[in-house]
């Protein structure tokens, strides 16, 4: 069997000769380690070779091999080859020796060379992929830190075919929600809403913190501000300091009221919607809303709306309460007003939890609640409307006057100077009608110290009242517990 067969090809070529010595070379024990420089392969001369001897048998072979080396020494990519001349009749021995060489010790040192390239090749690309893949994770996060409002927990509204609406629990109560983030970083919230009365009222959205009852922000927003979708409720600036529980107290005010969309049912009691009366809705349902981060004042995308905050409430300990319908079946007439009326100006509906105080030609009709106001509170809000359909327009008002005074005298003095006595609380008057409900929202300079009487007062605006009966429902008011005078002082 010739060497050829007995000899396993190799991949690194490390001798190098001419292409007219090949017959020389076929058969010998070099012939795997050979590469030959062909004249067709001048564009390419040593690929996939790493040669460290040249061998030539001949003059014309030595002679095409010095013309091939020359262009590839031009190029300067590999050292000088030395050239060597076998003597073809001694040719075996020659080749034994130089194949010993080749395959020894330099064959060695050349295989662990070539390793080592391959290896620093491969590393290389290692190195380039990790590279490749940093640029992308640093692209993504810078990319995610220029979204100027990131949405950070959501839960989506479901429609049960059992849902009864909690609208009622809005406008008697209130209904919270905690969100189960760290209230670091957060710029607002969305309520989702799936139906929007036509008819005057108010949605009243009051965040705060539970673990020291401190309040955020407050929102008060007309219906008509409010879409039947995604609502943002945007912050001035971003929840700061030491991650607390946020909350959430909504209510609302008017005749009609917004229908706040739930979430799907879920397992912790914790984060359900609650209220003061039970509901089935509310049964293990949280409020469908999402709460965001990033920069404030700033919309989320696909957002219909954006609506900042009416009052901050920051280092305000703030409680909203109602007005108990013990209070209001004790409303008292101090009308005064030169007609005798025949019939009951002022009383209270039974039924609907509300008042009624129906104008005369001249003078002011007026009701009092004696000791309603609780001390620390700092607004108040009502809904009026002319409950009859042919009732004339008339103009209602709220006087807040300290406790246990002389209610006739406070209404006289108001209906003779137009402005109340120092010591008193005015909202001024606003016109109803029938056609609609009004909102009445009082916010007083300070807070109330003391307890304070409560006066709903109404007035002609024509020449006539026929059927003005005017109705004042949905009394709501907010007070700052005595933590928020300690934190202001």
């Amino acid at each position: 069997m010739s060497s050829s067969v007995r000899q396993s090809p190799t991949k690194r070529r490390l001798v190098v000769a001419s292409g007219l010595d090949r017959e020389n070379v076929e058969g010998s024990d070099v012939e795997h380690l050979v590469h030959f420089l062909d004249p067709d392969a001048s564009r390419f001369p040593l690929q996939n070779a790493f040669p460290l001897i040249a061998l030539a048998f001949s003059d014309e072979g030595e002679t095409d091999l010095r013309e091939g080396l020359a262009s590839v020494h031009a190029l300067g990519t590999i050292p000088e080859i030395p050239l060597r001349r076998i003597d073809v009749p001694v040719k075996a021995e020659s080749l034994s020796l130089i194949r010993t060489l080749v395959e020894g010790g330099v064959g060695r040192l050349s295989r662990f060379t070539s390793a080592v390239t391959a290896e620093l090749a491969i590393l290389r690309r290692e190195r380039e992929t990790l590279l490749e893949n940093y640029r992308a994770l640093e692209d993504a996060f810078q990319a995610h830190n220029w979204e100027p409002v990131a949405e950070i927990f959501a839960h989506d509204p479901y429609a049960d075919p059992k849902d009864e609406g909690i609208g009622q629990l809005l406008s008697t109560g209130c209904v919270e929600q905690l969100l189960p983030v760290s209230s670091h970083g957060v710029a607002g919230f969305a309520l989702h809403l799936h139906s929007v009365p036509r008819d005057g009222g108010e949605l009243v959205v009051m965040l705060g913190y539970v673990e020291n009852g401190e309040g955020v922000a407050e929102w008060t927003v007309p219906y008509a501000q409010l879409t039947a979708n995604w609502n943002f409720f945007a912050l001035p600036r971003a929840c700061g300091g030491a991650a607390r529980t946020l909350r959430l107290r909504i209510s609302t005010t008017g005749t009609e009221t917004v229908e706040l969309s739930l979430g799907y049912p879920i397992a912790s009691e914790r984060y359900t919607a609650r209220s003061e009366t039970p509901h089935p809705d509310l049964d293990l349902r949280p409020l469908a809303f999402r709460v965001f981060t990033g920069l404030p004042g700033v919309k989320p995308a696909r957002m219909p709306n954006m609506i900042a905050p009416t009052a901050l409430l920051e280092g305000h300990f703030i409680e909203d309460y109602r007005l108990a319908v013990d209070l209001l079946s004790q409303i008292v007439d101090v009308s005064v007003t030169p007609v005798v009326p025949e019939f009951q100006t002022v009383r209270f509906l039974e039924h609907e939890n509300a008042v009624v105080c129906h104008p005369l030609p001249s003078g002011i009709s007026a009701g009092t609640i004696g000791r309603a106001v609780e001390p620390g509170t700092i607004s108040f809000s009502a809904s009026a409307i002319i409950d009859h359909p042919k009732g004339a327009p008339a103009a209602v008002s709220f006087l807040l006057a300290p406790a246990n005074s002389n209610a006739r005298s406070e209404v006289a003095e108001l209906a003779r100077k137009g402005a109340a006595k120092p010591s008193a609380f005015f909202s001024g008057w606003r016109e109803v009608t029938a056609a609609q409900a009004i909102n009445i929202n009082f916010q007083l300079d300070k807070p109330v110290r003391e307890p304070m009487d409560l006066m709903i007062l109404s007035r002609a605006v024509t020449d006539t009242v026929d059927f003005s009966w005017l109705k004042v429902s949905g009394f709501r008011l907010v007070k700052q517990s005595a933590g928020a005078s300690n934190v202001r002082q």
